[in-house]
């Protein structure tokens, strides 16, 4: 009864943060930041592209930083999309197609072209406002923007600091759910199915929870134990070798799937476009179609990519870059990789493995083939090229293990960030104690109202995020056009780069020394 009545209570909460009115605030945000700094994304693609993955192997965004605390701006990178990339950009983008039909993913690519902008401008305001803490190491994230930036202004002192602190509350309660347990759930699921060893599955420990399940989750709190007990840099220097594997594999799998049916890619394309203004049958006709295919697009770019959270500045503000701009392109890659690049070959995966003519989804009628669910269709995608063995499920197993393992790692460290905030640095250690306790519960609980709860608390955190982004905008084009004016019209002006004065003078005299 009192579960029913919380459950009750939840989907009313989550039916507004994650409902239109949260849909618009995150969408509408992101695409005033893009209009206010005249769509940087575009008008600066070439200098943002050159200025990340372009610079991929220089000294100082690969160099490891002997710095504590400190890691280099591809690891802070790789740590962001090791939380971002989770079972979201595989069976996440599946579930939108199954509700909104191809034309979902239109507006998924809308949700991240705006969304570069939100990420953009979070982790500019991250590095401007972080700070060093009690054991030396870079603190910075929304809260901290919260707190001195719309603490600053007028008779907002105490709003500031309370949404600081709510916002660490939902970051650390999700870091528990979406951040643990609900990737460890995936992860034992997708393992148990493709890799089933039937002495350990067929023998029940309690319920219906076998000790295969139980074993796995041991050996998955175990490896998270190991990392992320040791602090960001062990978790950077994990995440900056497993991200991009993970990711080209991934990639690459997608790639030969998609290049084997190459005469379904233009159809597939067609498919996206038409189907986000004239959604499938089954979507429904008219503008409530159309209205199912948007949210659901923008509900899953928003998902995946995290932008507007306010959670990936926490290890942002990590980076050992100076200028609060240039980490703020890294956001910009960040969405692009996870939603344009991963998302995007999860979506062309389902719509080309015969899904325009029936196959594992009939993108005309939105039928799922039989044996399928919206969670096992890309793994059954990629078992109709690769059936021998189950090796195309296997695949698919490995990389969700991928994808999930590490966004476990990122959301271990966001947590530690909000609880530092909430009780100090010097006690983050037992939180990462207890968050490394939560996964075995993810690998034995089947319930969803933990998820659907944590999925709540992320939405709390958007909500307290973005009002602290709006109010801060006018400080994001200042920093912003401050950059162009230095860096692309090589103006004489002083740099903006820390709200301190002494991280100001320390950041100012490092850039003008080519220390970036």
């Amino acid at each position: 009864m009192i579960l029913d009545k919380i459950a009750e209570i939840n989907g009313s909460i989550n039916s507004v943060v994650w409902g239109v009115f949260g849909l618009v605030l995150l969408v509408g945000t992101g695409i005033i930041v893009t209009c206010c700094t005249k769509f940087f994304q575009v008008s600066r693609l070439g200098h943002w592209w050159k200025n990340t993955i372009g610079s991929m192997f220089s000294k100082e965004v690969m160099k490891h930083r002997k710095e504590k605390g400190t890691i280099s701006p591809f690891q802070a990178l790789c740590t962001a999309l090791a939380a971002t990339v989770g079972t979201g950009n595989i069976a996440g983008v599946a579930a939108a197609i199954c509700v909104g039909g191809a034309g979902a993913v239109f507006w998924m690519w809308v949700a991240a072209f705006f969304g570069m902008m939100t990420n953009y401008a979070e982790n500019t305001l991250g590095i401007y406002f972080r700070r060093k803490n009690a054991n030396d190491e870079w603190s910075g994230g929304a809260m901290y923007y919260l707190q001195d930036g719309l603490g600053s202004k007028k008779g907002c002192k105490w709003i500031g600091k309370i949404l600081a602190v709510l916002f660490c509350i939902f970051a650390m309660l999700a870091s528990f759910g979406i951040g643990s347990m609900g990737q460890v759930n995936k992860i034992v699921a997708n393992v148990a199915a493709a890799f089933d060893i039937k002495a350990l599955s067929s023998i029940n420990v309690f319920g219906d929870v076998s000790l295969y399940n139980v074993i796995i989750g041991v050996v998955i709190m175990l490896l998270t134990a190991i990392i992320t007990l040791g602090g960001v840099k062990r978790i950077a220097n994990v995440a900056e070798k497993i991200v991009p594997f993970m990711v080209i594999l991934y990639v690459v799998g997608s790639l030969v799937i998609i290049g084997i049916h190459y005469d379904a890619i233009l159809p597939a394309f067609k498919a996206i476009f038409v189907g986000a203004f004239k959604p499938e049958a089954f979507v429904g006709g008219g503008i409530g179609g159309v209205i199912i295919a948007m949210t659901n697009g923008f509900k899953r770019g928003v998902f995946s990519n995290e932008a507007g959270l306010g959670s990936s500045v926490m290890v942002h503000s990590n980076s050992s870059v100076r200028e609060p701009v240039k980490q703020g392109m890294w956001g910009i890659f960040e969405v692009f990789a996870d939603t344009m690049v991963v998302c995007t070959m999860t979506a062309l995966v389902v719509l080309t493995s015969g899904g325009l003519n029936g196959g594992v989804f009939n993108a005309q009628t939105g039928e799922i083939a039989a044996g399928y669910t919206d969670a096992t269709l890309v793994g059954g995608a990629f078992n109709q090229i690769f059936p021998w063995g189950n090796i195309g499920q296997r695949f698919v197993a490995i990389a969700m293990f991928l994808f999930a393992f590490t966004t476990v790692l990122g959301w271990s460290h966001y947590g530690s960030k909000a609880w530092e905030y909430l009780f100090g640095s010097k006690s983050t250690i037992i939180f990462r104690i207890i968050h490394v306790c939560t996964i075995i519960f993810g690998a034995v609980l089947t319930s969803t109202l933990a998820w659907d709860i944590s999925d709540t608390f992320n939405g709390l955190m958007m909500i307290t995020n973005i009002i602290g982004l709006l109010v801060m905008l006018p400080l994001v084009m200042k920093i912003t056009n401050n950059y162009i004016d230095r860096r692309i019209k090589k103006k004489e002006v002083k740099p903006i780069l820390s709200y301190d004065n002494k991280i100001q003078a320390d950041a100012e005299e490092a850039v003008l020394n080519g220390e970036e």
